[in-house]
């Protein structure tokens, strides 16, 4: 299983805290991490697969000269920008969401409107439509291990 962890390269320490636990749940379940392979919430959750030995794929918007986390065990060059977030979600089994910012948005919506994968929002974005009424879509969690869960991957309950 592949599974599109996203969120701000310019991140709180709680979100740092949470993608690090997102990436090291997942590696312990044997399920790929796919990022932006920026900083912030991209290293932070690269690093918590590669502490556990996973596999980490990052989706890079830029040419390549800047080298990206160390975290990483491969990237993909694809000098796109933000249309990068497309390739990200689309290589997805599920997406994970963790904070906001405007590209972490854009990859919210860009996995509901593909459809048929879950879309998991930890602390980020909440959709209102016009009349203030939530957008149905998104799942909304406040732990790294419910993420982990809505997202398809079983997690071992802690005694």
């Amino acid at each position: 299983m592949q599974v599109a962890v996203c969120g701000p390269a310019d991140a709180t320490p709680a979100e740092l805290a949470h993608a690090r636990r997102v990436g090291e749940l997942l590696a312990g379940q044997g399920a790929t991490v796919l990022c932006g392979g920026g900083g912030g919430v991209m290293a932070a959750v690269a690093a918590g697969a590669r502490a556990r030995g996973g596999l980490v794929i990052g989706v890079r918007p830029d040419d390549g000269t800047e080298p990206g986390p160390a975290e990483l065990s491969a990237y993909l060059v694809t000098n796109m920008g933000q249309a990068r977030n497309a390739i990200l979600v689309w290589s997805a089994d599920a997406v994970i969401a963790i904070g906001g910012s405007w590209g972490t948005l854009s990859e919210v919506a860009l996995g509901l409107r593909r459809g048929g994968i879950p879309v998991v929002v930890l602390g980020g974005w909440r959709i209102v439509d016009a009349d203030g009424r939530p957008v149905p879509g998104p799942v909304h969690v406040d732990t790294p291990e419910e993420a982990v869960r809505v997202a398809g991957v079983a997690v071992p309950r802690e005694p």
